[in-house]
């Protein structure tokens, strides 16, 4: 007999994990703040409790799905949160995208209740998660994580374990820093071909060929047009930058300052709700403000261009 899912959290992810739970004969137990969301998730066999205490009494292995550090909280820690309705007996999982701070609590309150905890952060995006296609980040109990192979296997094509609980949220802290660098350079990269007279098409397509990769692909996509549904928010990588900003502490690294101020602009122009890669779409005269603060920084140009 299949495990029995918990979902918290129904955003694009938990949306899309939950019906591919329901696809390969899982019981799934859903909470979302807004329950309207799940109305698709329930005709189609899902089960909606009013809190996420009861998903967590109710299901075998839970996901915890939400937006931010606060949400995520909430979700665990309140009267009617996932911690008081789990047991050691249950498997407790954050896939969220969240601070290294925070996660690093949770662990620490799930192991003084000896529960089996797991930092599972996805990435994928709004299509892996539709078609069952995402990447797990684990970390944890290599004995807890090999166990949920069969879990996996309704949501995933790749795993990747890095260590202990809190490795798998730094990874994706890292992983999220190096692709919002990669969507901001293929805008600059194309604007040297502007500025030079360059077929912009053919530039671009030679870029998906090298140096390729899918986040050159919808780096590409969002440059030409700004299509609906988005993959991911430009609000919430500002979120994930801060948290990686955070992560480094006193790091130098310039780039990741330069990465946060160019997106930062870009929410602070209305610009939230539109996807990552259309930042590169923004008018230039955001991006030039944005990069002439980033570099008046204090004593960060000579760091930058050692004499």
């Amino acid at each position: 007999m299949n495990l029995k899912i918990g979902i918290v959290g129904l955003g694009i992810m938990g949306r899309g994990m939950a019906a591919n739970f329901l696809k390969n004969g899982f019981p799934v137990y859903v909470w979302n703040r807004t329950p309207k969301v799940a109305e698709q998730l329930v005709a189609q066999g899902a089960i909606l409790l009013a809190i996420p205490k009861d998903v967590a009494s109710r299901a075998d292995v839970i996901f915890e799905v939400t937006a931010n550090d606060e949400s995520s909280r909430a979700v665990w820690t309140s009267p009617d949160g996932i911690l008081a309705g789990a047991n050691p007996m249950k498997i407790l999982i954050s896939s969220a995208t969240l601070s290294v701070r925070w996660i690093d609590e949770l662990i620490a309150l799930c192991a003084q209740k000896k529960f089996k905890f797991c930092d599972i952060p996805l990435t994928g995006g709004r299509v892996g998660a539709e078609t069952g296609a995402l990447t797990m980040l684990c970390g944890g109990d290599p004995t807890v994580i090999k166990g949920l192979q069969p879990v996996f296997d309704a949501i995933a094509k790749k795993v990747f374990y890095f260590g202990q609980a809190g490795r798998g949220m730094r990874y994706k802290l890292i992983l999220n820093f190096m692709q919002a660098l990669h969507i901001v350079g293929f805008g600059a990269a194309m604007k040297m071909a502007k500025a030079h007279d360059m077929d912009l098409e053919k530039v671009a397509e030679a870029l998906v060929d090298r140096p390729g990769g899918v986040i050159t692909q919808i780096a590409r996509n969002r440059y030409f047009k700004d299509t609906d549904p988005i993959t991911f928010s430009i609000e919430w990588i500002v979120k994930d930058l801060t948290y990686a900003k955070q992560y480094a502490g006193d790091l130098d690294i310039p780039l990741l300052d330069d990465v946060l101020e160019i997106y930062r602009t870009a929410l602070s122009h209305g610009k939230g709700q539109k996807d990552w890669a259309s930042v590169n779409r923004l008018e230039e005269k955001y991006l030039l403000q944005s990069l002439h603060e980033s570099e008046g920084r204090d004593c960060r140009t000579s760091k930058r261009r050692p004499q």
